[in-house]
């Protein structure tokens, strides 16, 4: 080996090492910053959309939030499994309303959304 391969041999492998610690560290911040996240997740959802406000959106779009998403608030039902129980103010604000109620009277579809 010539002392100019043993030059750029030598330059290779600094660059090689450089190259794993930026990879190594951008790893870690990625880890650390996908955790926080699914930690904001856990949380009640005004405390997290208070978090997510401030959230940069570059910074929404590299790290995996549908995946957190479906983990922290995906729950445990299964297609096909009966949904819990609960009950909500009616639309005149008057009376409640129970799932369990309805159980066995008639089908009953379940709607979740935004309609603002």
């Amino acid at each position: 080996m010539t002392v100019v391969q043993a030059v750029v041999a030598s330059r290779a492998r600094r660059i090689a090492r450089r190259a794993l610690v930026v990879l190594a560290v951008l790893l870690v911040v990625d880890l650390a910053l996908s955790a926080g996240l699914y930690v904001a997740m856990l949380q009640p959802p005004d405390v997290f959309g208070q978090i997510i406000a401030k959230t940069p959106f570059p910074l929404m779009m590299v790290l995996p939030f549908e995946t957190l998403w479906n983990s922290a608030r995906g729950g445990q039902l299964k297609s096909g499994d009966l949904a819990p129980d609960f009950r909500l103010p009616g639309l005149d604000h008057k009376s409640t309303v129970q799932l369990s109620s309805y159980r066995g009277s008639r089908p009953v579809v379940l709607v979740f959304g935004s309609y603002t």
